[in-house]
């Protein structure tokens, strides 16, 4: 059954438990969160038995820390960094009851062909997939805009070739329609297994000649920016699609306001475009 969840990056300078707090307050029933927050809090010295508690005393659930990023980095210290957090992030969603992480493969394979970029990067996926396995987690790609996997068809492709049942993908808004190559119709003829999760967002894109800053780009509400929303959201429900839309809310800008009054407009914009509330 469809649900509505909160990125936590749309409320970025709040902490992890209030987070949970805000979410529930706002009308959400889960929370995808951000994983600076959840290393914030295990550096700290906290436990995940707090986060265990807190999601039952407002009865959220915790669907996906994101995320580990780099993971298409091959050399050794980044190899190793990202096996170590594979191990921590997935023993902590484990413990919390989460079943997703988030990867993100950026551009340290840039310039590379695409076959030599996807063999590289599901190499490291496959390590990665493997440690999740033994903890019950999966993993959804996030194909970044101005990275090398920047499309639904790329995403495809390094799916196949990881060959993993625990890897997907979320199909976030923003960063598919800001890459330029993939449509509302490739999103329709996406097998729905492979959708783990939706970032539903705005945006716009730059200037040629500018730079690209994400956080001003995305900085606006549903409505406000460029994409045409209720294609995108048609084209997810035509996949058969039935689970968590999460609104995402990248705006340093928005960073600033009250995070109660940000969290409580998300879920009134995923309220009317998805769930067809006024």
């Amino acid at each position: 059954m469809a649900g509505k969840a909160l990125h936590t990056k749309s409320i970025w300078k709040s902490n992890l438990l209030s987070d949970i707090r805000i979410a529930r307050q706002a009308g959400f029933s889960a929370l995808e969160m951000a994983g600076t927050k959840v290393w914030d809090y295990l550096e700290a010295g906290c436990t995940p038995e707090t986060v265990k508690e807190a999601l039952a005393q407002y009865d959220m659930r915790l669907i996906s820390i994101n995320d580990i990023a780099h993971v298409e980095r091959t050399d050794d210290d980044n190899i190793s960094r990202m096996l170590r957090e594979t191990e921590t992030l997935s023993a902590f969603a484990r413990e919390v009851g989460c079943d997703c992480i988030q990867l993100v493969p950026l551009c340290a394979l840039e310039g590379r062909p695409e076959e030599e970029v996807i063999e590289l990067t599901a190499k490291n996926i496959r390590r990665i997939c493997d440690i999740g396995a033994r903890h019950g987690v999966r993993f959804q790609l996030e194909p970044v805009a101005w990275s090398p996997i920047h499309s639904l068809r790329a995403a495809k492709l390094l799916i196949d070739a990881v060959g993993r049942d625990n890897f997907g993908t979320v199909i976030d808004f923003w960063h598919l329609w800001y890459g330029a190559e993939t449509t509302p119709d490739d999103v329709r003829a996406l097998d729905p297994s492979l959708i783990y999760h939706i970032h539903f967002c705005d945006g716009r894109r730059n200037a040629p000649g500018t730079v690209c800053d994400e956080t001003v780009l995305r900085g606006c509400y549903a409505g406000e920016g460029d994409i045409p929303l209720a294609e995108w959201v048609q084209a997810v429900k035509d996949t058969g699609y039935d689970g968590w839309w999460s609104y995402e809310l990248v705006s340093a800008k928005h960073w600033q306001a009250d995070t109660a009054t940000v969290a409580a407009e998300t879920s009134r914009l995923l309220d009317c475009y998805v769930f067809d509330k006024a």
